[in-house]
């Protein structure tokens, strides 16, 4: 089940655009919420890339947002979440982390529509730029 927290405006001070979080590993992707929120961003979370999908193609269509997701997941990798997006054409520009990036890996990101790859454990000054970058 999806969990959300809002926190104050981003730090262009504006109302900030919604980030959103699927990772399947429940230590890492409450570090990236707290992570994300303590830059200034409010924050939902979902376990299954299929949690989130079914989110977006519903009730979230229309929100401003960033998507940060797991490559490595069960069932259906950040990869083929972000191809199902783009195909209903309700992908949000998308940040992949990955505990276990490769060069190949990088390479199959920058052919995608994703806009980055980071390494886990994410630099917070790192994350923090590539979503400044976006303009959230």
């Amino acid at each position: 089940m999806p969990s959300s927290r809002q926190t104050g405006a981003s730090p262009a001070g504006r109302a900030p655009g919604t980030v959103w979080i699927v990772d399947d590993d429940e230590s890492s992707r409450l570090a990236m919420e707290s992570l994300v929120q303590s830059l200034g961003y409010p924050t939902q979370v979902f376990a299954a890339p299929d949690e989130y999908l079914a989110a977006r193609t519903s009730r979230l269509r229309t929100e401003d947002g960033v998507l940060i997701s797991d490559i490595r997941m069960p069932g259906m990798s950040g990869l083929e979440l972000l191809d199902r997006l783009v195909a209903l054409g309700t992908a949000p520009p998308t940040i992949f982390v990955s505990a276990f990036p490769s060069d190949a890996l990088r390479l199959r990101v920058q052919a995608s529509a994703a806009v980055a790859l980071l390494d886990k454990p994410v630099d917070a000054t790192v994350l923090k730029r590539e979503l400044e970058n976006i303009g959230v």
